[in-house]
């Protein structure tokens, strides 16, 4: 099974249903809202100047809201139909971020490299990024390589007690360690209804915390700090319901972390 090829392809395929959806709001982001939350907003504190690698930046609405705060901003994705959108969003902004397609496990073996090694201030990734990849260790990895010493990682995603839930989110359906790929059939994307293909095929992986915490370790990374939520700025789930801050599970409130942040310093 090759899991980057049949994942490339739900992806390329989800593009232009995404920048057309009300999820992405692609018109009020051109107008001038910024994409990012108020969670990773407040971990990444003041990032003018800052040289900032955006991992998994699909069409790149956030790579381009750091962009506009005054960052220098590369953002990198293995769609290459994302990339394409991304330069095409950048150069209608008149913004000067850069974009380069690349899977984020194998893009330090490419020679020459696609981007240079102890090159940024901050590498930054969010919500549905690590699930894609076999291997935490090798994502982490490329994290660090991209970090100069001293340089923060800032991560923030979706827990992984979510995951072991079934598509309805009400049953327990998958084990909370990884067990091996996770593949699907789905008829439909996190958007609002903005795909409707039916027998999507996609490829995923649970990482537990203990995964995640020992891969930063591994990296020689010093862990900062580290946040749970009890609710999701998406509504992306079934059965959710407007909290105080974003979703929730509807009957479940204030019960299951939905989401954490974790910053990481290289030394």
């Amino acid at each position: 099974m090759n899991y980057l090829e049949i994942n490339q392809k739900l992806w390329d395929d989800r593009v232009a249903k995404h920048m057309a959806s009300d999820f992405y709001d692609n018109e009020s982001f051109i107008s001038g809202r910024n994409s990012l939350n108020t969670i990773e907003l407040e971990l990444l504190g003041d990032v003018s100047g800052l040289s900032i690698a955006h991992l998994q930046c699909h069409f790149g609405q956030d790579s381009l809201s750091l962009a506009r705060m005054g960052a220098q901003v590369t953002g990198v994705d293995f769609s290459s139909q994302a990339i394409a959108k991304a330069k095409e969003l950048n150069a209608a902004l008149g913004l000067s971020a850069k974009f380069v397609c690349s899977d984020i496990l194998t893009m330090h073996q490419q020679q020459p490299p696609l981007i240079e090694s102890e090159a940024f201030d901050c590498v930054f990734a969010s919500y549905g990024v690590l699930g894609w990849h076999p291997s935490v260790n090798g994502w982490f990895d490329s994290a660090a390589k991209l970090l100069k010493p001293g340089g923060r990682l800032i991560l923030v995603e979706f827990h992984p007690f979510i995951w072991m839930f079934d598509s309805e989110c009400r049953n327990i359906r998958y084990s909370y360690f990884n067990q091996g790929p996770i593949t699907e059939q789905n008829n439909s994307s996190y958007t609002d209804g903005s795909e409707t293909d039916e027998g999507v095929t996609e490829v995923g992986w649970n990482h537990p915390l203990q995964d995640i915490f020992s891969a930063a370790l591994e990296q020689n990374m010093l862990i900062q700090s580290f946040n749970e939520y009890d609710y999701s700025p998406y509504e992306c789930f079934s059965d959710m319901v407007a909290a105080e801050q974003g979703y929730q599970f509807k009957e479940r409130e204030g019960m299951i972390p939905l989401v954490y942040g974790l910053v990481a310093t290289k030394r």
